[in-house]
């Protein structure tokens, strides 16, 4: 498939509902593996999910000895037919008395094994249908079943309840939003690299017609806008994360002035140091203050001397994910 062909990517968990419905319709015995939440080092975070079914899987939860354990202990269950679902909790640490996982790298996780029904097929279709047409919505998963439920308002993206009445909720699609303002070369291959990481991509630009913009195949939402709007352009919120990468000094200093005090996760601007000394005087001189310029990277990306557009877009993605795993552990 060539980069013109290539379709927007979708929600990391697309493979895993599609795999489930997939063997529901075959009538294969499957299991959804689910991790329900997870602190410190651990190989899985929370919402980390597979599928596994006799001789086939998809998805992770994070790999290694852990993940292998439990694929071999749901297939064990299915082929005890055993339909209970299970949760366990896994400890990464060699010297804990209970639940040890096999791991070292000290974190915890609440892992769940949930044999998928037959009668789960209708909301296992809904899912993949609303992941695959990006339709607001949220999984629904307790020992009732599994469930599609319409998106409420200002919800937590995942929510876990313990104890005999469990549930977990999980609101559907990304949650990491990536904003590219300027649709050039350096923007299509950030887009690429980007595609990989479970960012839903918007690009922006001023020019009508941009190639590099228009035939951009990675990004799910393209727009030609004025930089001069653009605060109204791009929602505040800590998994928004926006690049600034237009053509020029200009426009540069145009969007920035939009985005200096809007609240996101990440705001970076590309360009030299020259360049970037140069912007910052000039807002400085304006009015801005140092605070409102703190927050900005600038020169954007990793210090690994990138030249090319791919290059620069390793870096670029390098930062964003250094910035959306800062204090995870």
């Amino acid at each position: 498939m060539d980069s013109h062909s290539a379709p927007p990517s979708l929600p990391r968990d697309f493979p895993v509902w599609q795999h489930i419905a997939r063997s529901l319709r075959a009538g294969q015995p499957v299991t959804l593996l689910c991790v329900l939440s997870s602190t410190g080092s651990s190989p899985g975070r929370q919402g980390f999910k597979m599928s596994v079914s006799a001789d086939d899987m998809a998805g992770s939860i994070g790999g290694g000895i852990m993940e292998h354990k439990f694929v071999e202990l749901a297939r064990a269950r299915m082929l005890a037919a055993d339909t209970q679902p299970l949760i366990r909790a896994q400890i990464h640490r060699k010297e804990a008395p209970d639940d040890r996982s096999g791991m070292i790298c000290s974190g915890e996780q609440v892992l769940l094994l949930y044999p998928v029904m037959p009668n789960d097929l209708s909301a296992v279709n809904a899912i993949e249908q609303a992941l695959r047409q990006s339709t607001p919505g949220f999984l629904h998963l307790s020992a009732a079943g599994i469930s599609l439920l319409d998106e409420t308002e200002n919800a937590a993206f995942y929510s876990y309840r313990r104890g005999t009445d469990w549930h977990y909720q999980e609101r559907l699609g990304f949650r990491d939003q990536l904003t590219i303002v300027g649709g050039g070369h350096v923007a299509l291959a950030l887009s690429r690299v980007a595609a990989t990481l479970d960012f839903e991509i918007t690009v922006l630009d001023d020019r009508a017609g941009l190639n590099t913009h228009q035939l951009n195949p990675y990004a799910h939402h393209k727009r030609t806008v004025q930089y001069e709007a653009l605060a109204g352009q791009i929602a505040e919120g800590n998994n928004q994360y926006v690049v600034i990468m237009t053509f020029g000094y200009r426009p540069d200093e145009v969007a920035l002035r939009q985005l200096l005090r809007h609240r996101v996760k990440y705001l970076g601007l590309m360009g030299s140091a020259a360049k970037i000394r140069e912007l910052r005087a000039s807002l400085l001189a304006s009015g801005y203050t140092e605070a409102d310029l703190a927050h900005v990277h600038a020169p954007i990306g990793l210090p690994i001397h990138s030249r090319t557009p791919e290059e620069i877009a390793i870096s670029v993605a390098a930062e964003l994910i250094q910035v959306r795993n800062a204090g995870r552990g």
